[in-house]
């Protein structure tokens, strides 16, 4: 899959919200909401004041004050109407207290053009329904329980019309101007730190190497023990977790015999090249230089990715 104008996501391009509501009793329920692009964080909800809070200067996009206003009323609407619904129905439909419904809704472009959209709702985390082409679609698994809640909460033909709306229109509209007024911040290119540590023994006579990379942006980092120009297939990448400011973190590790460890070193070895951007006004992606780290007998000396430390001993 081809770079989105060198933002650093991959098309197809998604945004999407996530609403976990818990049900807690028949009066008392908690509900979370979120915003996302790929799987980066840029909106939150307050539900003590039916607010959208904006996590950076430009997750607004290009939608007008006006614009937002409409989809601040248009959730507050929503959270109200489905606690309704499910606190209305529960006994109904068999949800014994305390319960969670988990909703995704959203779309994706490709090459500027909605590819998908999508409205899936989950039950204590299992497929419960969906929404497709105008149509509410129970889960096979779920049953009459899932009928039931389609009939509930999509009464109405302007109901399924609104829903249609926003996920087919309103959401690729947005997406193509939130990719636009954040390019500044998606096209960045930023250069982790790393160092290495020694994690707990894996037991006597071996150690377990640990290489930390932070603060790297785009995501893509494929990160290897080497010795010399050789991979060392033991290997272990960790997943890539977010840090605070938007970079990445992740962590490799390799278990060794004590004796062994000498010349090991850790390496970004994704070696990528420049590729012209697909989207006209759009600069080409850039990419960091191959570049290698070593390791002192200082097991929590910090430095630039491109830093040499050393050889282990």
């Amino acid at each position: 899959m081809l770079t989105f104008g060198g933002t650093g996501f991959k098309e197809p391009v998604s945004f999407h919200v996530i609403q976990i509501s818990s049900f807690y009793n028949h009066s008392w329920e908690r509900n979370l909401g979120s915003g996302w692009l790929g799987d980066l964080q840029i909106h939150s909800w307050d539900s003590n004041s039916s607010t959208i809070i904006f996590l950076w200067p430009w997750s607004r996009g290009n939608f007008s004050n006006e614009e937002w206003m409409d989809l601040k009323t248009l959730s507050r609407i929503h959270f109200i109407r489905f606690s309704e619904v499910f606190h209305g129905y529960s006994s109904e439909l068999k949800f014994e207290y305390p319960f969670e419904i988990q909703v995704t809704a959203g779309c994706e472009v490709h090459s500027g053009k909605l590819s998908g959209s999508f409205v899936r709702i989950a039950y204590q985390g299992s497929d419960f329904m969906s929404f497709q082409s105008k149509s509410c679609l129970p889960s096979p698994l779920a049953g009459n329980v899932a009928k039931r809640v389609c009939k509930v909460l999509y009464r109405h033909q302007r109901d399924k019309d609104r829903i249609h709306h926003l996920i087919s229109d309103t959401c690729p509209r947005f997406l193509l101007g939130l990719l636009d007024a954040g390019k500044s911040h998606l096209q960045r290119q930023v250069k982790p730190e790393a160092w290495l540590s020694l994690g707990p023994s894996p037991g006597p006579g071996h150690l377990l190497l640990v290489c930390h990379v932070s603060g790297f942006y785009p995501k893509p980092v494929w990160v290897r023990w080497m010795r010399g120009e050789q991979e060392q297939p033991g290997t272990q990448q960790g997943d890539i977790l977010p840090n605070a400011d938007g970079t990445w973190y992740l962590r490799a590790t390799l278990q060794v015999a004590a004796g062994e460890a000498a010349d090991l070193s850790c390496r970004d070895t994704e070696k990528r090249r420049p590729r012209q951007g697909k989207h006209p006004g759009r600069p080409a992606e850039t990419v960091y230089d191959e570049t290698t780290l070593k390791h002192t007998n200082r097991t929590d000396k910090k430095g630039p990715w491109n830093t040499d430390f050393g050889i282990l001993h």
